[in-house]
């Protein structure tokens, strides 16, 4: 999610997931989040404006998409990271629950509709994301460009995009980046043991890496970002290889945060990793080189963002 939430009383509100895989029945006990994970969500807030005004211009967030911990909370404060190219994913990823399958034509008009809604909710920092659309030749590179201008151009805002890998498809890169985002960002999501698992078969580790580089090559004043999915059986030095590898790659913010198997058919939790693991990670990555880190359970990708461009 984007931009900061207000500075509220909190109320508890416990949230339980599914510890089962696609084999098991629907009467499979449910396990509850272990304590560090139960959200405390701000009473009242925005959440129904915002909700109102996404919906009044038919726009999709990932945040109601692929079922975020942090949506009350962000939309309560008036932010939503906006999901571009429809809402339907060309990409079978195992963590994932943005629906997969038959896409549909693009809107033309939803750059102007994104626009609009970032200006009607003040954002000073807003965040672009995507499905994969591996059906459109330039894998949605030019209507990203068009997003990120419209949004500039109707704000005044930073810019960050959260984009898929554009794997085969030469030119999609250059093609947004003429757009200059603020930051760049791209999730690695785990380590190379588990790409094909978690990502699928069409995502390549090195892909990854060799985005993010080339990113920073043809926009150096660019800021560059990745982020990790903890809890799906990647081991402690898994993790440091991978953090050395975005450094090497001119990597400069990362974020760390807990795996939540979103629906009964995703990939199963591992483990849940204890706040001060994300502590003791996070101390680390800033101890190794990144300019920024954001570890901790309930972190995601562009949750808070504007802070860590501060």
């Amino acid at each position: 999610m984007s931009d900061s939430s207000a500075a509220t009383p909190f109320v508890s509100l416990p949230i339980i997931v599914a510890e089962t895989t696609p084999a098991q029945t629907a009467t499979a006990p449910v396990r509850r989040l272990p304590p560090w994970l139960r959200q405390n969500l701000a009473p009242g807030g925005g959440h129904a404006e915002t909700a109102h005004l996404i919906a009044e211009l038919n726009l999709e967030t990932v945040c109601s998409s692929a079922k975020c911990p942090n949506r009350l909370e962000c939309w309560s404060a008036g932010t939503a990271t906006f999901m571009i190219l429809g809402n339907v994913c060309t990409r079978p990823c195992g963590f994932c629950s943005v629906p997969k399958g038959k896409t549909e034509e693009l809107e033309h008009d939803e750059p102007e509709r994104v626009a609009e809604a970032a200006k009607r909710l003040g954002l000073r920092h807003v965040v672009i994301t995507s499905v994969t659309r591996d059906d459109l030749p330039d894998g949605g590179a030019d209507h990203f460009r068009r997003t990120v201008d419209a949004v500039r151009a109707a704000t005044g805002a930073a810019i960050e995009v959260l984009v898929p890998d554009f794997i085969g498809k030469n030119g999609a890169l250059e093609r947004l980046m003429e757009s200059k985002p603020d930051v760049f960002n791209h999730n690695t999501e785990t380590v190379p043991r588990l790409y094909r698992t978690v990502r699928g078969r069409k995502s390549v580790y090195p892909w990854t890496l060799q985005l993010l580089a080339d990113a920073k090559k043809i926009l150096p004043s660019v800021k560059t970002k990745s982020g990790l999915m903890l809890g799906l059986g990647e081991t402690r030095d898994e993790l440091l290889d991978v953090f050395a590898d975005l450094l090497d790659h001119g990597v400069d913010f990362l974020t760390l945060g807990q795996y939540l198997q979103p629906t009964l058919d995703s990939l199963p939790v591992d483990r849940y990793v204890p706040p001060e693991e994300f502590d003791e990670l996070g101390g680390i990555a800033r101890g190794m080189g990144f300019k920024k880190v954001a570890s901790g359970p309930l972190v995601r990708s562009s949750y808070h963002a504007r802070e860590m461009t501060e």
